[in-house]
């Protein structure tokens, strides 16, 4: 049986993953960081899923946990932060800046840092990382967004070193664009469901191989610009 842990499942596109692999018989592990607001999650059944309480910037914690987690075949760094809106030039919130960069960019290497034991008994050795496209040098057409943006842009290329230096060991590394999807982060009015979203981006981590390693692609698994 094929195992993934996925961060930040208790909502949103995390939620959405977890039923995803659930249902294709995949044995999942799933985190979360408040029992109050994981209802949805804990209140999944089936002896293939398995809910772990976790702060992923507990980095003191990570290796405990890595200690009680199988081999694992993919991992997907979910869990994020957006951080205050309403922040631009002239005002932004450095306190704010240090945490959404704590959960997006730091927390994701520190976390395959720590389980890369599991994931280097594991057979698929995959890692995705969940960007956003407002992390695109290229696509920064407007401008703001300085906190979130920074924080994505820095995350992309985390997963390009990652990409280099774990290929040699047969790594797959991949950041991924959910799409303009309607969780709390992306609003009502976002374009697609958080089912859709998941789905693109469990179709693309399938199919991508250490060719695609260190790419940036779309849930519908078109490439991106950085």
């Amino acid at each position: 049986m094929k195992t993934v842990l996925i961060t930040g499942a208790n909502r949103g596109i995390g939620l959405s993953l977890v039923k995803n692999y659930h249902a294709q018989g995949w044995q999942v592990h799933a985190t979360y960081r408040s029992e109050k607001s994981s209802q949805d999650l804990l209140e999944l059944e089936g002896d293939n899923l398995t809910c772990h309480p976790l702060d992923v910037t507990d980095y003191q914690g990570l290796s405990e946990f890595a200690n009680a987690l199988p081999a694992l075949d993919v991992l997907i760094n979910n869990a994020g932060c957006y951080g205050p809106k309403g922040y631009g030039f002239g005002n932004t919130d450095i306190d704010e800046w240090r945490k959404v960069l704590e959960i997006n960019t730091i927390a994701p290497l520190k976390l395959v840092e720590a389980l890369f034991p599991n994931l280097q008994t594991g057979q698929l050795k995959k890692i995705a990382c969940l960007s956003s496209k407002v992390g695109s040098m290229t696509e920064n057409t407007s401008g703001g967004g300085y906190i979130y943006r920074s924080s994505k842009a820095a995350l992309n290329s985390v997963v390009k070193s990652l990409s280099n230096d774990l290929s040699s060991q047969g790594f797959t590394v991949l950041a991924l664009h959910p799409g303009w999807v309607q969780t709390e982060m992306g609003g009502p009015n976002a374009l697609i469901d958080t089912q859709t979203s998941a789905a693109g981006l469990v179709e693309v981590i399938e199919s991508a191989d250490i060719s695609r390693s260190g790419e940036f692609i779309n849930y519908d698994g078109t490439a991106l610009p950085w």
